[in-house]
């Protein structure tokens, strides 16, 4: 029964050590679920996306959408930007990993979650929301497009530090950075029972 005890007792003090690592392996993911989101300004978004197009002039702008409140085109609301800000703030996805923008595209592509037309980036400020549009555009690229946007996307961010990202939201509060207990000698997997 003690070894039993004892046996159980590493295994849970062992996934925790392992928890709280992972959570300390990328400063951007934080205990409480907070989530990336860029404290600077737009000036780094729009640089992001105006990076993505001088790599791949090939992909499709999709600016031709009317400004609700201007009733003049929004060229600057690109087809990039709003996948960039989709991926950022609605879908809370950090833009360091080229898996994550998989996961996205693959929501464009409709085969990961879905996407809400109501909360899509740019649906309320131009007159006609861009997303399907959008949808079809990522469709029609082929396999070696989207890799290379992703790669492209993943390059756009690659000089941003996870420290220039950080929890906005206004129930952020600083957490301190949580250490795991130690473990070592006769007796050390007793500090983590109740």
């Amino acid at each position: 029964m003690r070894s039993w005890r004892r046996f159980t007792t590493f295994w849970v003090g062992l996934l925790f050590s392992f928890s709280l690592t992972g959570l300390l392996v990328h400063p951007s993911l934080q205990l409480g679920g907070a989530t990336p989101a860029i404290a600077q300004n737009r000036v780094q978004l729009d640089q992001a996306w105006r990076s993505v197009y001088q790599q791949l002039p090939d992909i499709p702008k999709e600016n031709q959408y009317i400004s609700a409140e201007t009733n003049q085109v929004d060229e600057n609301d690109t087809l990039v930007g709003r996948l960039i800000r989709y991926h950022l703030y609605e879908k809370q996805r950090p833009p360091f990993f080229r898996l994550d923008w998989k996961l996205t595209l693959a929501d464009y592509l409709g085969v990961n979650e879905l996407m809400e037309p109501t909360t899509y980036p740019s649906a309320k400020q131009l007159k006609i929301n861009p997303m399907e549009g959008d949808i079809a555009a990522i469709k029609r690229l082929n396999r070696a497009q989207r890799n290379a946007l992703v790669q492209a996307l993943t390059d756009a961010f690659s000089s941003v530090r996870p420290a220039q990202f950080q929890d906005n939201s206004p129930t952020a509060k600083p957490t301190a950075t949580p250490k795991a207990p130690s473990v070592k000698g006769p007796g050390g997997a007793d500090l983590l029972r109740p």
